[in-house]
């Protein structure tokens, strides 16, 4: 099933599940950094209410080292062809390299969220279009390892939105299907808290794209700078809960979250809320 059609199929906001397979990821780095482990979660995280898992093993936290095809591979294969001998929901390969999204496909992954929008290799959109899986085109200015040096922008919204629809324009030219397209600002991603607030508040305007939606800002550094008690990553799930209501009353189609069962949770009061309370 497409990610449109599960959305279609849920009547409601779907729910990412993070697996991230990695030593060096800002929250859970080495936390599920080995087949077992990242399989546990997995499951965990299915049982805890994901629509999508979302497992990737490269980090793209702030000031992250590159690591090669062949690792990302190494890491991410045995996990997705554990999950899915056992799960038949929608999993996702979180890379930037075709390279990986061709074995992640091949292993049982039926979605490529790439935060760099296809844009890191020439050979993605056609890779994408030849895959013929969903696509997430994230906002990203440089690279994980300096985009936080200095981010600047005239207009946040305004540029973000003009990079992404041309992402969109790019992967539709090299015959992606319209339909299989979803759009994510990048929240984090070479931009200050202004700048991701600016985005959030904005989300109306991006949805105006025409496209489904993504919003992802989990335990991002973000909430440390609005409420510097939460200066560990894993205190920050109040900001989380927080931002995502809003990012789905403002028009956001999934949200992409560590704490899968508490975001579910909230999602489901937040329904309740706009019912007056007919879903109970």
């Amino acid at each position: 099933m497409t990610l449109t059609g599960l959305l279609n199929a849920r009547r409601r906001p779907l729910v990412m599940g993070i697996v991230n397979v990695t030593p060096d990821s800002f929250s859970d780095g080495g936390q599920y950094n080995g087949l077992d482990a990242a399989v546990a979660h997995a499951h965990q995280l299915i049982a805890d209410g994901a629509d999508v898992l979302d497992i990737g093993g490269e980090s793209t936290r702030p000031g992250s080292d590159p690591v090669s095809a062949e690792e990302e591979i190494a890491r991410v294969v045995p996990v997705i062809e554990a999950v899915r001998a056992l799960w038949d929901g929608v999993i996702s390969i979180d890379t930037m390299k075709p390279q990986v999204a061709r074995a992640a496909v091949a292993a049982g992954a039926t979605v490529w969220n790439d935060v760099t929008g296809l844009g890191f290799d020439a050979d993605s959109p056609a890779t994408a279009a030849e895959l013929g899986v969903d696509v997430i085109l994230m906002h990203m200015k440089g690279e994980p390892k300096t985009m936080q040096d200095a981010p600047a922008y005239e207009d946040v919204t305004a540029e973000v939105m003009a990079h992404l629809a041309a992402c969109a324009e790019v992967a539709v030219d090299a015959g992606v299907d319209p339909d299989r397209i979803w759009l994510d600002p990048g929240i984090g991603f070479a931009k200050t808290t202004a700048h991701n607030l600016r985005l959030t508040a904005d989300l109306p305007v991006l949805c105006s794209l025409g496209y489904p939606v993504l919003y992802g800002a989990s335990r991002k550094r973000m909430i440390a700078e609005i409420d510097p008690s939460a200066t560990d990553a894993a205190d920050r799930l109040g900001g989380t809960l927080a931002l995502h209501l809003e990012a789905v009353r403002l028009g956001a189609d999934m949200v992409r979250v560590h704490d899968v069962r508490e975001m579910v949770q909230a999602l489901k009061v937040q329904a309740a809320l706009w019912s007056c309370g007919e879903a109970l």
